[in-house]
């Protein structure tokens, strides 16, 4: 009996742990924007809105945060598009050395990382003329998704059964409609899991865009993030906590709407 109580209070102990170990940067990070002043422990705040003012006039802050947004919805769009016609295409077409083709594609994404391939690449946007161009940056960081993606999906795509696409081809719809119409809405929780999972990857690339956009004006939070020092080299709290607030948002909005309307599965599978 008493090693029960000790084993549950060592239970109790250890996620209380854990727990706090994720809880008390979400509670600094709920808190600081609205300290008068705020620093790098948690305390009770000082409340005031001076924080948020000087972040909204600071001259980057809001540029960034919508460079980010456009910078991550195309890489979102172009990667989820891709991926969704490739796994499709993988899933149903009867190539030689389909799965092997696969597996190497999502190997060499992930040893090749963008850190050990940055060289070519940015030789490649140059001659491309497209250094400074957030459609470029953005096809860069689909690319480097898309492999994950498509394998991530094509296991959705696998579990549609093709009965389905035989009573539409009965019907004389074309392959573009199955996958629309047919296959896309069964798919419909893989895709949900890609849009969030590509969203986020690209929300927080940094070295990526911090080559590839030289200009101050095209770049996004996560590279406007490392320059919120002040004149004395230390991290400037009065704007740091507020723009992290404000970057946290759009991913969690994202979460929350993607996850209400249309739900989450990291497998796929028809209910009978």
């Amino acid at each position: 009996m008493t090693s029960l109580v000790l084993r549950r209070i060592a239970y109790t102990v250890f996620f209380a742990v854990i727990l706090a170990f994720f809880a008390v940067p979400m509670l600094w990070l709920a808190s600081a924007p609205f300290d008068s002043r705020p620093g790098l422990g948690l305390r009770w705040p000082d409340w005031t809105f001076d924080n948020v003012t000087a972040t909204f006039e600071h001259p980057y802050a809001l540029g960034s945060l919508l460079n980010s947004l456009v910078l991550c919805g195309l890489a979102m769009i172009v990667t989820t598009a891709l991926a969704a016609v490739s796994a499709y295409a993988l899933s149903r077409v009867r190539i030689p050395g389909r799965d092997i083709l696969l597996y190497v594609l999502l190997l060499l994404s992930s040893v090749v990382t963008g850190t050990a391939a940055m060289v070519p690449i940015f030789v490649m946007m140059y001659q491309l003329g497209l250094i400074n161009s957030q459609y470029g940056t953005a096809l860069v960081i689909a690319g480097g998704m898309l492999p994950a993606a498509i394998f991530i999906l094509k296991d959705f795509v696998d579990a549609v059964p093709r009965s389905y696409e035989e009573s539409a081809r009965v019907f004389g719809a074309s392959p573009w409609q199955i996958l629309r119409h047919v296959v896309l809405p069964i798919a419909r929780p893989g895709i949900a899991t890609i849009v969030v999972w590509s969203f986020v990857q690209a929300w927080g690339n940094f070295l990526l865009p911090f080559l590839l956009l030289r200009d101050v004006d095209s770049q996004p939070a996560a590279v406007l993030m490392r320059t919120l020092y002040d004149e004395g080299g230390s991290a400037n709290l009065t704007v740091i906590p507020v723009f992290s607030l404000l970057y946290s948002i759009p991913v969690v909005v994202l979460y929350l709407f993607v996850s209400k309307r249309y739900g989450f599965r990291f497998h796929g599978g028809i209910k009978s």
